[in-house]
């Protein structure tokens, strides 16, 4: 996992600096206009589910993190810095849905894990609890990630769509670990 500034080949990065006259918005007014961005934006999964489709193991899938968000910053509509906030954001959604889900379904598994070892008289550490706070530590983490990356531009217009890119990346990352955790406990 490297997270060049954060990441390695940052396609906000590269956007923005092919976009270098765009104007200076602050991070405020890009947070701001999102919401109503997002409703604008032609944003698709196709290129990003492709892709882990087709990966062969987990690095393969976790190349694909990024895919239907670069696409749609070069679409006419993502090329702003408002755009591309928005097109990491749409991604950013699904990852933290198919997150989400995988996290329930592995406490799930946790949960009864625990109680097979309670009822076996051990007194192994939870392993539920154990999850749960590897997952609060993650999201602290993620969070201070983002914020440094954010910090990396100096107020610039893309701090914002820096931050967005890196809580896309960590939170899909996270989100194919905790699936490919649970592919290794359930079996083929």
């Amino acid at each position: 996992m490297g997270y060049g500034n954060l990441f390695d080949g940052s396609c906000t990065r590269h956007m923005l600096r092919k976009r270098a006259g765009v104007g200076s918005l602050t991070l405020a007014a890009v947070l701001l206009a999102l919401p109503a961005a997002a409703q604008d934006i032609p944003f698709s999964m196709e290129a990003t589910e492709a892709c882990v489709a087709e990966a062969a193991d987990l690095a393969g899938r976790r190349a694909c993190v990024g895919r239907a968000a670069e696409a749609c910053m070069e679409t006419p509509d993502g090329q702003t810095t408002a755009g591309m906030g928005a097109c990491l954001d749409a991604e950013w959604r699904y990852w933290d849905e198919r997150l989400n889900v995988a996290y329930a379904a592995q406490m799930d598994l946790e949960t009864a894990t625990e109680q097979e070892l309670e009822d076996l008289g051990s007194a192994a550490p939870s392993p539920a609890a154990a999850l749960r706070d590897m997952q609060r530590a993650w999201m602290a983490w993620r969070d201070a990630a983002c914020i440094y990356e954010a910090s990396t531009w100096g107020g610039g217009t893309g701090a914002g769509p820096a931050s967005a890119e890196c809580r896309l990346q960590i939170t899909g990352e996270q989100a194919l670990a905790l699936e490919d955790r649970l592919r290794t406990r359930s079996g083929p």
